[in-house]
């Protein structure tokens, strides 16, 4: 099940393909998803590859950048990375952290979830099959982006980000607009049983939308659905989640996957920024 289907694929005077959210489109607020398209990389980054941390030269990464910003509309110097680790690590990013990671040597270290409300700031996180997950408060004007792989959905990373933009940036639940992003959807996204058995102690009620078990004893696995649950339950009204629909493994002439190129591959990015 998804709820609200609006992204769109959008073309910029630079060649860019970018994806952009019909919620976040609506409120006014300025985002973007990478594609695999428009970028100066070599053909194994899949040429728009803007992770520094990929074997690609730092010059063909920060043209990258500059080529995507340009069409999102940021000011690439200011972006801050997340240095992702699979974990659940929130941090709130300030003025002092501009920059961070722009210079190819990481993100802020150990986070896998930004948040902030400084105007100017972009967010940046990656992904090449995770799950990504975008939040804006346009009351209280917060932005924040986590990524969610199974080791974060399964501990409910979007939901502690939830939980953190209520208690440190004084949101209500029934304000924030989230975004399920373009990731590996169930139908390509095979697990061993330890990992469908992690997901069966955390989503007892509702495994059976999430896990489909094969004939060889592996599983399917939903990470779309998983975090549709963790955020309806978190409090996000149902008008104001968005599910993206975009898997990255149907889409190798849009999208980066790594389960598809076997982890020879480039990374996408998608940004926030007030």
């Amino acid at each position: 099940m998804t709820d609200i289907l609006a992204s769109t694929i959008r073309t910029a005077d630079n060649g860019v393909k970018y994806i952009t959210f019909g919620i976040f489109d609506a409120a006014g607020l300025k985002h973007g998803f990478s594609t695999c398209v428009g970028g100066v990389s070599p053909a194994r980054y899949q040429s728009m590859n803007l992770g520094f941390n990929r074997g690609d030269s730092y010059e063909n990464v920060i043209a990258n950048h500059k080529l995507f910003a340009e069409a999102v509309g940021y000011d690439h110097e200011k972006t801050v990375l997340s240095d992702q680790i699979h974990e659940t690590h929130i941090a709130h990013v300030t003025e002092a952290y501009a920059g961070t990671g722009m210079d190819g040597n990481g993100g802020i270290k150990g986070m896998d979830g930004l948040i902030t409300d400084v105007p100017g700031i972009p967010l940046m996180t990656f992904y090449a099959d995770c799950v990504p997950l975008f939040f804006y408060d346009p009351v209280k004007k917060v932005i924040a982006a986590a990524h969610s792989g199974w080791r974060g959905t399964v501990s409910r990373i979007g939901k502690l980000m939830v939980d953190k933009l209520v208690s440190d940036n004084g949101c209500k639940r029934e304000n924030i607009l989230a975004v399920i992003g373009p990731s590996i959807c169930g139908d390509c996204y095979e697990v061993s049983e330890d990992v469908a058995d992690r997901f069966a102690e955390t989503f007892p009620e509702d495994i059976d939308n999430i896990a489909e078990k094969k004939s060889d004893g592996k599983y399917m696995l939903d990470l779309w659905e998983a975090n549709r649950h963790i955020l309806l339950s978190s409090g996000i009204k149902k008008e104001n989640l968005e599910t993206a629909g975009i898997c990255t493994f149907h889409n190798p002439e849009l999208m980066i996957s790594h389960r598809k190129t076997g982890g020879i591959r480039g990374s996408m990015a998608g940004v926030v920024v007030l």
